[in-house]
């Protein structure tokens, strides 16, 4: 971990020019990873070895009795900013931020299963601008998140206006999905069921009168449950959601996933899991979408070794077409 010393704040410079900046401290932390991947035999994995430095930027300060901090996230060696955050913790009011990819609402929920390295449907083709079974109605980019804990469940809500594409400018530049969800979350302790955690959520998003006949509104509506168990060296769990979509002859994603990760020892851990995604296509047959996974990952201090293999029958709702990949993944932090 490096720190720069004394590095001003100023995210909020435009807004609060009349206010002396405080300094603040900026920590610098990444990570490189190593891969190595195959896809199946009906892809070209070209070079199978791959590397990327993840670096990520944190600086927090007072501002009028309140702590401001952001987050920034870059990747592939400066290649671009992949995510950002800027945050206003207010106490016992709540956080306040605004979320450019780092995670809000229904997408900090979309998929928990537990896992030893990646999830049972990462690398695998989905379909090209489609959910895959993953619940988000605002999505994390251009969205306002508010965060609030009482009583021991805490909300997290996201809401975003229009699209989440951005211009030039930063603003969005798309048209109509605007968005709002929630997501709520705690543990066993309030029933006094050690071990336990879960969470569920519901977010709709603007499907708009453009995407039905007559001129009607309609929204997408997104849907999810969960709940994980811990007992000894193990944690067992499943997640229920419903992605039900408001354009005229759209199809209704219904979502089944369980899993179950072993923690071996103090270093080593392996895990197993299942999804199925029911396409019902409006007009059609439904088709159900089976996937699996088992994921593998060894610990040494700031290195680590994980390694996953993934497969999918009848992918995104489309019969006969299935998908695999295999990853391993050497990782070294700093």
């Amino acid at each position: 971990m490096n720190n720069l010393k004394k590095v001003g704040l100023t995210a909020l410079a435009g807004s609060l020019a009349a206010v002396s900046a405080n300094a603040a401290e900026m920590s610098v932390s990444g990570a490189t990873l190593l891969t190595y991947t195959s896809e199946d035999t009906t892809e070209a994995t070209g070079n199978p070895f791959g590397m990327k430095t993840n670096l990520s930027f944190t600086a927090s300060g007072d501002v009028n009795g309140m702590t401001v901090s952001y987050m920034q996230t870059s990747v592939d060696q400066f290649a671009g900013m992949s995510s950002a955050r800027l945050s206003i913790d207010m106490g016992d009011m709540g956080v306040l931020a605004f979320d450019q990819g780092s995670g809000s609402g229904l997408a900090t929920i979309d998929d928990k299963t537990p896992t030893a390295a990646e999830e049972i449907w990462d690398g695998l083709d989905g379909a090209v601008g489609a959910t895959n079974g993953l619940v988000g109605a605002a999505g994390s980019s251009g969205v306002w998140n508010y965060v609030q804990t009482y009583g021991g469940i805490t909300a997290n809500i996201a809401a975003r206006r229009g699209s989440g594409t951005k211009s030039g400018d930063g603003a969005s530049s798309g048209t109509g999905q605007s968005a709002m969800d929630i997501a709520l979350t705690g543990s066993g302790d309030m029933m006094g069921v050690d071990g336990l955690s879960w969470g569920a959520g519901y977010g709709e998003a603007e499907a708009g009168q453009q995407a039905n006949a007559g001129g009607v509104d309609s929204d997408d509506r997104h849907l999810t449950a969960f709940a994980n168990y811990s007992f000894g060296m193990a944690t067992v769990g499943y997640q229920k959601s419903t992605i039900n979509f408001g354009g005229q002859g759209s199809a209704t994603e219904e979502v089944d996933a369980w899993g179950i990760a072993v923690n071996i020892n103090d270093d080593l851990s392996v895990s197993y899991g299942e999804r199925e995604i029911e396409y019902a296509k409006a007009g059609a047959a439904h088709v159900t979408e089976n996937g699996e996974g088992i994921a593998v990952a060894y610990t040494m201090g700031s290195m680590k070794i994980a390694g996953n293999r993934n497969e999918v029958t009848d992918n995104a709702g489309t019969t006969g077409s299935n998908d695999e990949m295999t990853e391993i993944a050497l990782s070294f932090s700093f």
